[in-house]
C-alpha cells in the first residue's frame, strides 16, 4: 500500500491557511463559514490566500447554505464565482448541484464544468444526499472536467462510510480521485487510509486544529 497520500485542509481564514502549509497540508480547500457547511470566500480572501500561499488552492463554490438546489440567479452567481478563480490562477474549483429528487443536476454541474476548463473540479458532498451513490459516482465520470469526488461514501462521517469509500474507489479506478472527507483528522487518518487506500484525504483537522 502507497503510504503517500495528500492531505487537503479545509481552511476559512488567511491565518489557518498559513498554518496548515506550514503543518504540511499538501492542498488548501478555502471556504467561508464552515458552520453553514462553507460557503465561496469573498475574492478578497481569495486573492490574499493565494498572494501568501504556495500549495495548490481549491475554492468552494457555493452561494449559500442549505440546500443544492439553486436558482438560475445562484448558478450565474456561481459561474462568476468560477470565472473569478480562472482568473486568479487557482488549482480548482468544488461545488455541487442536486436536482429536488435529490438526484445530480449533471446538465448544470456540467455548465459549470465548461466554465471552469481547463482548472481542476471537485464534486463535494452534496453527493452524499444522493439516493444512489454508485449511480451519481458513474454519471459524474462523464463528465471531462471533473477530476474530484468529496464523499463521506454517503455517511455522516467518513470512518462511517468506508466500505462504500472502497467501493467508489474501485469502480472510479483511475477516472476520479475519490476524496474521503468527514471527522478526519490528525489522529485518524493513517488508521482510514490503511483501510480505504485512497489518494487525497479532506478534512478541517487532517494536518493540525485550527481550532484550539
Amino acid at each position: 500500500m502507497n503510504m503517500n497520500y495528500i492531505k487537503e485542509a479545509c481552511v476559512e481564514t488567511l491565518k489557518q491557511a498559513i498554518r496548515a502549509e506550514k503543518a504540511g497540508a499538501d492542498r488548501i480547500e478555502l471556504c467561508a463559514n464552515l458552520d453553514a457547511g462553507g460557503i465561496t470566500p469573498s475574492f478578497e480572501l481569495i486573492r490574499e490566500v493565494k498572494e501568501r500561499v504556495n500549495i495548490p488552492i481549491r475554492i468552494m463554490i457555493r452561494p449559500r447554505g442549505g440546500d443544492f438546489t439553486y436558482s438560475q440567479e445562484e448558478i450565474r452567481m456561481m459561474k462568476m464565482q468560477i470565472k473569478y478563480c480562472k482568473t486568479q490562477s487557482i488549482e480548482g474549483v468544488v461545488f455541487g448541484v442536486l436536482k429536488r429528487d435529490n438526484t445530480l443536476d449533471v446538465k448544470t454541474i456540467s455548465e459549470l464544468a465548461k466554465v471552469a476548463f481547463p482548472i481542476k473540479v471537485t464534486i463535494h458532498k452534496a453527493i452524499d444526499k444522493t439516493p444512489n451513490i454508485m449511480q451519481a459516482l458513474e454519471q459524474l465520470s462523464m463528465i471531462d472536467s471533473v477530476t474530484t469526488i468529496l464523499t463521506s461514501g454517503g455517511r455522516t462521517t467518513a470512518e462511517e462510510g468506508k466500505k462504500t469509500l472502497r467501493g467508489m474507489i474501485e469502480l472510479a479506478q483511475e477516472k476520479l480521485e475519490i476524496m474521503p472527507a468527514g471527522s478526519i483528522t490528525t489522529a485518524n487518518v493513517a488508521r482510514l487510509h490503511e483501510f480505504v487506500n485512497a489518494k487525497a484525504y479532506h478534512g478541517k483537522r487532517i494536518v493540525c486544529d485550527f481550532y484550539d
